[in-house]
């Protein structure tokens, strides 16, 4: 799975959001307001990837326990899915 052509995320200070651009825009309007780890998981799926590897990732990235971390990348991803975001 991986982010659809036309979505971004954009950086504004400590504030991370994801928009739609160019042909996106005609199906989704509006922004997403990502913290930190949402944006992260945003940028690993920049690139065909799967949700396994993206909680390697974060692993690697936060000191948490893994259950946890497959939990928050699992519902981060459900949202992504259920807004129009991603390719599966």
């Amino acid at each position: 799975m991986r982010v659809k052509d036309g979505f971004i995320l954009h950086n504004i200070g400590e504030e991370y959001m994801a928009v739609a651009t160019g042909e996106a825009a005609e199906n989704f309007n509006g922004i997403v307001r990502n913290n930190e780890t949402a944006a992260y998981i945003f940028e690993l799926l920049q690139q065909e990837t799967t949700e396994e590897a993206i909680v390697d990732a974060m692993c690697e990235r936060y000191d948490a326990d893994r259950s946890i971390i497959e939990r928050d990348v699992k519902a981060v991803i459900e949202k992504m899915r259920s807004a129009g975001f991603l390719h599966e």
